[in-house]
């Protein structure tokens, strides 16, 4: 059983997205850490989570949402982690290029709302709020865009260069009302990774809108016996 949880952020956000998965995982009893990672390249957020899970002291289950599948399927391999959750994230296989693989699938309405600017992008609102949370109460999703993390225009350009799930038992949480990433997408990550999965309808923030059911995944996740 893994007493460690590290939930990793995805692009266009920081770690308090993950504020209500957190306060029902440490009502369970579980140690979190929400990772803060700079969303500038993908080998910065390797860098910081792998830093983390080496200060963790057993067994840890790591957690992404969004971009940072990335993130966790690089560093999963890591010793101390027993499990990995995907939440409407990203799960490339080592060295595959995600972008040509989600082009073969319809462009989410989300990414025709990005605006770059000096080398570096953000949703607009209006794109914020109806295709990256758009099943979140306005008001709540407003705050959500007020700490939106910017993305670097080199951020979605790395590759990984291990894919942990094909060692590591996986969990993925799908969001079937998803305009950021499409749902049909994450069906086939999820399968192909042979990943425990459940589906949400839910937008691409399902850890916001379901936070029950995503802590729920998670602490299924700590109950398992590792490989």
């Amino acid at each position: 059983m893994a007493e460690n949880i590290v939930l990793v952020h995805g692009a266009y956000a920081d770690g308090s997205s993950w504020a209500k998965v957190i306060a029902i995982l440490q009502k369970a009893g579980k140690k979190v850490i929400a990772v803060q990672h700079p969303l500038t390249t993908l080998e910065a957020g390797v860098e910081i989570v792998k830093r983390t899970l080496d200060e963790e002291d057993g067994p840890t289950v790591l957690v992404a949402h969004s971009f940072a599948g990335m993130i966790i399927s690089e560093t999963g391999i890591h010793p101390n982690v027993s499990a990995l959750v995907y939440v409407a994230a990203r799960a490339p296989d080592a060295g595959e290029d995600f972008p040509a693989l989600a082009a073969e699938y319809p462009t989410p309405p989300a990414s025709s709302g990005l605006v770059w600017k000096d080398g570096f992008g953000k949703l607009g609102e209006e794109a914020f709020l109806k295709d990256f949370a758009g099943d979140v109460p306005t008001a709540e999703a407003e705050v959500l865009f007020a700490a939106q993390g910017p993305v670097s225009d080199t951020l979605f350009k790395g590759k990984t260069t291990q894919a942990a799930w094909r060692e590591k038992p996986s969990w993925y949480a799908v969001s079937t009302e998803d305009r950021t990433i499409s749902p049909d997408l994450e069906r086939f990550m999820a399968k192909r990774m042979n990943a425990k999965t459940i589906e949400l309808p839910s937008s691409h923030v399902s850890l916001v809108s379901h936070p029950e059911e995503i802590a729920q995944l998670i602490l299924e996740a700590a109950d398992a016996e590792a490989r």
